[in-house]
C-alpha cells in the first residue's frame, strides 16, 4: 500500500506496510485508489462539469468514503467502485486513471496533486452533510468533477497552484451551504453547558459529525425509556435547539476520536458511527457497533437509508434496551480533570456581544484572539494544545472548534468582563462560523484579518482540516501556526512556497510560540 494522506502516517512519511497506522488494510487502500481512479473516469465522463444527480451524489459518497477513518470494509469500497463505474461506463467512460501515476509523479507535482485531492475529499464530506440535509450548491458539484479532472492530467505546477487555492474558495461554499442547512434544520446554536455524566438506565452513544442521523434517532428513541449522549465531533449537537428539545438527549460522553477503544470498551450500550474520526472497533465492543451513511467496517450492523433518506434504527434501539445500561449514574472528567465542557459559541452568539468584545479590546483588557483548533490524534506532541491553552495569558481569547478542543476544553479559564475565555465554535463542519467571526472583526474595526489582534493556531489529522487550511489561504490569512507534523505529502519545494506566501510555520513550543505571538 502506499498512503500519506493523515497526520499519523508511518514515520511521517508513508503507510506502506500490509496495514496503515490507521488500521485499514492494504487491500482496503488499494481498493480505495481504484475507487479514486473510476472517480476521474467519471469527472472525464461529465466533461461539461455538470453531471446529474446520480454522478453528483456519486462523486460525494466516493471521495467521502476514502477520507480517513471512514470505511474499513474491502466489499463495500469495491460495491461503491462497481456503482460508480456503472455510471461511467453509461456516460461513455470506459478508463479509470491508475493511481500509481500519481504516486510515482514528480514530487512537487505529487504533493500539489495530492493536496488538490485531499482538499476535495474535505470539500466533498462537508457536501455529504449538506446534501443530507436537502442542501447543495452546483458550484462545488461542478469543481469536483474539475479537480479530479486534474488530478488524472498532466499538469505542471503553474497549472495545479490556481486549482489548489480553487479547492479552498470551493470549500468556503460548501461550509457555507452546510452552515445554512443546519440552522436551518435546527436552529442557530446557543451555548450550552454539557455534562460529562451518564444517567442510569439504557442507553446510546452516537459518534461522528451527522446531525441528521441523530435527530432521526433523537425522534425514534423519544418515549422508549433510552437516553442518547454524543461521543467526540458530536459534542455541538448539544447547541441546537431543535435537539435540545429532545430532553432525552442528555449530554456528552467520552472525549476525542482516537480514545474510542479505551472509552467504549466495557460500555453497557451500543455505539452509532456515523461520517468519520473512527477507529477500526475492538473486538471487546465490535458487537455493539451500528454504522450508517459512508461508515463501513467488516461484520458492523448497518443502517441502511430509504429511497427518502429516512433509517431504521429499531435495532439500535432494541440492542440499547437489550444491554440496559449501568445501574447508577456515572459522572465522568475529561483529559484534565473537569466534568462539564461549554459548546455553542457560534457566529451569532459572538457578534451578539461584540460591542463588548471591541470596547474590552479597546481598553486593553483583552490583547489577543488565538484560534486554538483543529483535529486531535494520539501523537504525543498533541499535549502541546494543552499546555499552550493552559500558558495563554489571561487577557487572551480562544476560539476553538473541532475534536482537537478536548485537549483543553474541560479547563476553567475563566472570563474577560464577562465574555468567556474560551469560546466553542463547534465542529470541524463549523469552522464557516469562525472565518465569519474573524471577517465581521476585521469589519468592525475597519482592518484586514491579518491585521487584527488574531492568531492561528491549528492541528490538523485529516482531509477535512486540510481544505480548511486551504480556505484560509484563499483568503490570503498569513503567519498561521501548523502542527503537530507537517503533511507527509506537502514536499520542501511545495513548502516553500506556502512559507514564502502564506507565512506558515510549524509549532515549536507553547512558550515560544506564544511569546512571539503576543509580542
Amino acid at each position: 500500500m502506499f498512503c500519506f494522506q493523515c497526520e499519523q502516517t508511518a514515520g511521517c512519511t508513508a503507510c506502506t506496510g500490509a496495514a496503515g497506522v490507521c488500521g485499514k488494510t492494504a487491500d482496503v487502500a488499494r481498493l480505495q485508489d481504484d475507487l479514486t481512479g473510476t472517480l476521474v473516469a467519471l469527472a472525464r465522463a461529465e466533461s461539461d462539469g455538470r453531471g446529474d444527480t446520480e454522478s453528483d451524489g456519486l462523486m460525494l459518497e466516493g471521495m467521502f468514503a476514502c477520507v480517513s477513518n471512514v470505511s474499513f470494509d474491502p466489499k463495500a469500497i469495491a460495491a461503491l467502485e462497481r456503482r460508480v463505474r456503472a455510471k461511467a461506463i453509461s456516460l461513455g467512460e470506459f478508463s479509470s486513471y491508475d493511481m500509481r501515476l500519481l504516486w510515482d509523479a514528480q514530487e512537487d507535482i505529487r504533493s500539489l496533486k495530492s493536496l488538490l485531492l485531499f482538499g476535495m475529499r474535505g470539500v466533498a464530506a462537508y457536501a455529504y452533510h449538506a446534501q443530507a440535509l436537502g442542501k447543495s450548491d452546483p458550484v462545488v458539484a461542478a469543481f469536483l468533477y474539475e479537480g479530479m479532472r486534474a488530478v488524472g492530467s498532466d499538469l505542471d505546477m503553474d497549472e495545479l497552484l490556481p486549482l489548489v487555492l480553487k479547492c479552498g474558495e470551493v470549500n468556503l461554499a460548501a461550509m457555507a451551504a452546510l452552515e445554512e442547512a443546519n440552522v436551518s434544520a435546527y436552529g442557530k446554536p446557543e451555548p450550552a453547558t454539557v455534562e460529562l455524566k451518564v444517567e442510569a438506565g439504557p442507553f446510546i452513544v452516537v459518534t461522528g459529525h451527522d446531525l441528521h442521523d441523530l435527530k432521526q434517532l433523537l425522534e425514534q428513541t423519544e418515549g422508549r425509556g433510552v437516553n442518547v449522549y454524543t461521543h467526540g465531533e458530536m459534542l455541538p449537537a448539544n447547541a441546537y435547539p431543535e435537539l435540545r428539545k429532545y430532553p432525552h438527549l442528555k449530554g456528552n460522553y467520552g472525549t476525542a476520536w482516537h480514545n474510542q477503544r479505551k472509552e467504549f470498551k466495557d460500555l453497557p450500550a451500543p455505539i452509532l458511527w456515523t461520517t468519520n474520526c473512527l477507529l477500526k472497533p475492538d473486538e471487546s465492543y465490535a458487537d455493539r457497533v451500528f454504522a450508517t451513511g459512508p461508515v463501513s467496517f467488516p461484520g458492523a450492523h448497518v443502517v441502511e437509508a430509504g429511497e427518502d433518506g429516512a433509517k431504521d434504527f429499531s435495532a439500535l434501539i432494541d440492542k440499547a434496551l437489550e444491554l440496559g445500561g449501568w445501574d447508577t449514574d456515572r459522572t465522568f472528567a475529561g483529559i484534565n480533570g473537569g466534568t462539564s465542557v461549554t459548546t455553542g459559541f457560534g457566529y451569532d452568539t459572538v457578534m451578539s456581544v461584540a460591542p463588548a468584545v471591541i470596547d474590552a479590546v479597546k481598553s486593553g483588557d483583552i490583547k489577543r484572539f488565538i484560534l486554538l483548533a483543529g483535529c486531535d490524534g494520539m501523537r504525543k506532541e498533541r499535549s502541546y494544545y494543552t499546555d499552550f491553552a493552559k500558558l495563554a495569558p489571561s487577557d487572551s481569547v480562544i476560539l476553538t472548534l473541532a475534536c482537537g478542543k478536548y485537549r483543553f476544553n474541560d479547563l476553567d479559564l475563566g472570563s474577560i468582563d464577562g465574555i468567556p475565555r474560551l469560546l466553542d465554535v463547534g465542529q470541524c463542519n463549523d469552522a464557516y462560523g469562525a472565518i465569519k467571526i474573524a471577517l465581521a472583526l476585521a469589519d468592525a474595526f475597519g482592518c484586514g484579518v491579518n491585521d487584527l489582534p488574531l492568531s492561528m493556531v491549528l492541528s490538523w489529522y485529516e482531509q477535512k482540516a486540510v481544505c480548511i487550511l486551504l480556505t484560509l489561504l484563499h483568503l490570503g490569512i498569513r503567519g498561521i501556526y501548523l502542527g503537530p507534523t507537517l503533511p507527509a505529502f506537502v514536499s520542501p519545494g511545495v513548502l516553500q512556497v506556502l512559507v514564502d506566501n502564506y507565512g506558515i510555520r510549524p509549532i515549536s513550543t507553547p512558550e515560544a510560540d506564544l511569546a512571539q505571538i503576543m509580542g
